[in-house]
């Protein structure tokens, strides 16, 4: 049975030279709407959790969520899903220092700059600042990384830097921990304190 991920790997493949057809059939099939266009997988990790946190399922919402792979890609996938190419509705969340790749690349596509949410430097440092360095430690004991904190600590480089700047280095030191970290993030916020862009892109939805 067709399903969403299929037609996020459909576009995945379209993007980097496959063919078109595919991606174009999956899109009418399953009456797919609006693309989320995120520069990452630990992005992607964190929008899926939230959103399942809230009890929506993009999917059947005829919502896909697009990780990217890097925000210089931005410009091809806004060109094949919005009004260009499949002219679907494209959304997404990005970096502060990603923003311009956003802007260019959407508004060659003729697509609306609206709903783009920007994060203040990165996704980790709206969640640093959300949840406190602390409650984060706290996170890192549970799942066995604080050792690992604390030898991260101790590097010469990390000598005199703020906490907050600590973590967010942290966070991007070991491949897949900022994915895996997504999700506990999520998992980890009250309520009100879910980062403003990240509300805010799925509010939009």
């Amino acid at each position: 049975m067709a399903d969403m991920q299929a037609f996020q790997d459909a576009v995945t493949s379209w993007a980097t030279g496959g063919p078109d057809g595919p991606a174009r059939d999956l899109a009418e099939r399953l009456g797919v709407r609006t693309a989320v266009l995120l520069e990452g997988l630990s992005d992607f990790a964190a929008v899926e959790a939230l959103a399942a946190r809230r009890g929506r399922d993009l999917a059947a919402e005829k919502v896909c969520v697009v990780p990217m792979g890097g925000a210089m890609s931005v410009g091809r996938y806004a060109r094949l899903l919005g009004p260009p190419g499949l002219g679907l509705r494209l959304t997404g969340l990005c970096d502060e220092g990603e923003k311009g790749f956003y802007e260019r690349g959407l508004t060659r596509s003729q697509a609306s700059l609206q709903d783009i949410y920007v994060c203040t430097a990165d996704l980790e440092d709206e969640f640093i600042r959300a949840l406190g360095t602390s409650a984060i430690e706290e996170i890192f004991r549970s799942e066995g990384d604080f050792r690992a904190w604390q030898s991260f600590q101790c590097q010469p480089a990390q000598q005199g830097r703020p906490r907050h700047q600590q973590v967010r280095r942290f966070l991007g030191t070991k491949k897949g921990r900022k994915i895996r970290y997504g999700r506990l993030l999520v998992d980890a916020l009250a309520p009100d304190r879910t980062p403003p862009p990240l509300d805010g892109l799925l509010a939009s939805l």
